[in-house]
C-alpha cells in the first residue's frame, strides 16, 4: 500500500477515526510520561532537577523533530508501520527506567545511556503523529484533522502532566510507570491492526507481536518492586529494608553492621552510627544563646531526630515542625528503627506536625506569636528547589516569625568539602538582616559540617550546654566556632531567589568529590 490509499467508505470508518484520535490522546500522554520519568530519574541520580530537565526536555524536542522529518522517507505500508512503531516505542519507553537504573548501578555510561534512550524515545514518538495524520487524511478533512490531531496531542499531555506527579510517582513509582505506560503503547498498536486491518492485510503476526509485548511488559509490572529493590542493592552498600517513591522524592532505608541509613534521592541525610553529632550541634548551641526558649520552629527534620533534641529543654511548651513529604513524617512515627532512634519525639503532645512547603507557610503564617527558637534542617542546596530555601527571601520571612531576640540554626553544608557553598549561606543570612555566628564539628559519616548560628539581635558565642550529651560539651562547645585556614572565610556572592548562585557552587564543589 502506497501514500494515496484511503480507508474504505463503509458506515463504520468515522467510529473507526474517532478510536484513532484516541490513539492521538494515549501515545500523546504516554510520551510525555517517558520524558518526566526520564528528568526525573536524571534528577534523582545526578542532582540539579533543573539541569537534567532542561537537557532531557530539549533533547527529545529535537529528537522528536527528526523523527517527524524522517516520516517522510516512510512510503509504504503507513498502517502496518503504525503498528510496528507502537511496540517499538512500548519497548524502549517501556523500559527506559529499568534499563537507566541498571546503568547507573552497573556501568559507568549512564549519561549516554540516559540521553541514547531520550533519542530513541524522541525520534519514535515524532513519527507517530505524521503517519497518523497520513493515514487519516482521506478520512478527515485537513484543516479538522489537524485541529483534532493537535488538540488531543496536548490534552494527553496535560493529562500525564498532572497524574505523573499526583498519582503515578507515588502509586506506581518510575519503574512501573514506565512498563505500565509502555503496555499503553502495546494496546494502541493492538488495536490498530483492528482498526486499521482493511490497510494492514494479514494481521496475525502483528497481533501475535503485540500480545509477546504486551506480556513481556506486564511481567516488567509484576516484577517491578523486586527490580528496583535488586538495581538500588547495587547502588547502595547496605541491605536494604525499606524504599518507596513520594510524590517529593526517593527514601531509601538501607542497614547495615550496628547502623542504619537514611537516603533521599540517593543523598545519605543521616546515619544511626552518628546522626547524634549533627543533631546536638544543630540544636544546642541555639538553646545556649537562648536557654529559656518555650515557642520552637522546626522547617525539615522530618525524622523527628533534631525534635529529639529539642524536647531535652524541659522549658519548651511547643514545637511545630514543617517538613514538606507526610510520608517521611509517618515513618518517622510508625517505623520501629525511626521511632527508636527519634525517642517517639514526633508523637509527644508538645510537638505539632505540618506536612507543607516550609517557605510557603512561612510565607502565610501572620498574626501568630514569634518563635524563640528556629533550628532550620533542610536537605543540601543541590536543586532549585531546595536552593530556594537558602536565599534572602527565605532568611528574610524567617526573621519576622522569630522574637527580635530570637535565635535561628540552620545546618549549612560542609565548610572542607564546600567551603564556598557553606560561606554563601553565612553571607546570605547576613544579608537578610542576621547577626551570623558560623561553626562547625566532624560528622563522620559526612565529614566536616557547617552550621550557622542567627539572630536579629546581638550576641556572643555560647559558652555553656547541657549535661550529659554524648559528644557536645562545655569545653567543644567554643571549639566549633574557630575555623582552620583550609575552612575559613573567603568571597561569595549572596544567594538570591533570582539568580540561586549557591546551587552553581555547590554542584561544582561537590563533583570534584564525586
Amino acid at each position: 500500500m502506497d501514500d494515496l490509499e484511503v480507508l474504505d467508505t463503509r458506515s463504520s470508518q468515522p467510529l473507526k477515526a474517532s478510536l484513532l484520535f484516541i490513539s492521538v490522546f494515549i501515545i500523546a500522554a504516554c510520551g510525555l510520561v517517558y520524558e518526566l520519568v526520564a528528568g526525573t530519574l536524571a534528577s534523582y541520580l545526578l542532582g540539579d532537577s533543573v539541569m537534567q530537565f532542561s537537557t532531557v526536555i530539549g533533547v527529545y524536542l529535537s529528537a522528536m523533530g527528526l523523527g517527524s522529518y524522517l516520516s517522510k522517507h516512510i512510503h509504504k505500508g503507513l498502517a502496518r508501520r503504525f503498528v510496528d512503531l507502537e511496540l517499538a516505542v512500548a519497548l524502549v519507553g517501556g523500559f527506559s527506567a529499568p534499563i537507566l537504573f541498571l546503568s547507573f548501578a552497573r556501568t559507568h555510561a549512564f549519561r549516554p545511556s540516559l540521553y541514547g534512550i531520550v533519542v530513541a524515545i524522541g525520534v519514535l514518538v515524532g513519527l507517530e503523529i505524521p503517519l497518523l495524520m497520513r493515514i487519516l487524511r482521506h478520512q478527515v478533512r485537513f484543516k479538522d484533522l489537524i485541529a483534532q490531531v493537535l488538540t488531543l496531542d496536548y490534552i494527553g499531555a496535560l493529562a500525564a502532566s498532572l497524574l505523573f506527579p499526583l498519582l503515578l510517582m507515588p502509586k506506581l513509582g518510575l519503574v512501573r510507570t514506565s512498563l505500565a505506560f509502555g503496555m499503553l503503547n502495546a494496546i494502541v498498536g493492538l488495536w490498530s491492526t483492528y482498526l486499521l486491518q482493511s490497510q494492514i492485510g494479514p494481521t496475525f503476526g502483528l497481533r501475535l507481536r503485540s500480545a509477546v509485548v504486551l506480556v513481556f511488559l506486564a511481567a516488567g509490572v509484576i516484577g517491578a518492586n523486586r527490580f528496583t529493590l535488586a538495581a538500588e542493592e547495587e547502588i547502595f552498600t547496605d541491605e536494604i529494608v525499606y524504599a518507596k517513591d513520594s510524590p517529593y522524592q526517593r527514601i531509601v532505608l538501607t542497614r547495615g553492621r550496628g547502623s542504619f541509613q537514611l537516603f533521599l534521592n540517593g543523598n545519605l541525610q543521616f546515619s544511626s552510627a552518628d546522626e547524634y553529632r549533627y543533631h546536638e550541634a544543630l540544636v544546642h548551641p541555639a538553646f545556649a544563646v537562648k536557654p529559656h526558649a518555650q515557642r520552637v520552629l522546626v522547617c525539615g527534620g522530618g525524622d523527628g531526630l533534631a525534635v529529639r533534641e529539642i524536647l531535652k529543654h524541659p522549658e519548651v511548651k511547643e514545637v511545630v515542625l514543617v517538613d514538606l513529604d507526610p510520608l517521611v513524617t509517618e515513618l518517622a512515627t510508625k517505623m520501629p528503627l525511626l521511632r527508636e532512634l527519634n525517642g517517639g519525639s514526633l508523637l509527644d503532645p508538645r510537638v505539632k506536625v505540618i506536612n507543607a512547603d516550609a517557605m510557603v507557610w512561612i510565607a502565610e503564617r501572620k498574626g501568630e506569636p514569634p518563635f524563640d527558637i528556629a533550628i532550620v534542617d533542610f536537605p543540601d542546596p543541590n536543586t532549585y528547589a531546595v536552593g530556594k530555601l537558602f536565599t534572602t527571601r527565605f532568611y528574610k520571612l524567617l526573621k519576622r516569625q522569630l522574637a527580635p531576640d530570637g535565635v535561628a540554626s540552620i545546618q549549612c553544608t560542609s565548610p572542607l568539602m564546600a567551603r564556598k557553598s557553606f560561606w554563601c549561606i553565612d553571607a546570605t543570612v547576613e544579608a537578610a538582616g542576621f547577626q551570623a555566628r558560623p561553626y562547625h564539628l566532624a560528622v563522620p559519616s559526612f565529614s566536616v559540617w557547617g552550621f550557622v548560628l542567627a539572630s536579629p539581635a546581638p550576641f556572643d558565642i555560647p559558652r555553656h550546654t547541657l549535661p550529659n550529651l554524648r559528644h557536645l560539651s562545655d569545653e567543644s562547645m567554643a571549639s566549633m566556632f574557630v575555623f582552620p585556614k583550609d575552612m575559613d572565610r573567603v568571597p561569595v556572592e549572596v544567594n538570591r531567589l533570582d539568580n540561586q548562585v549557591l546551587v552553581h557552587l555547590y554542584a561544582e564543589e561537590w563533583n570534584r568529590w564525586s
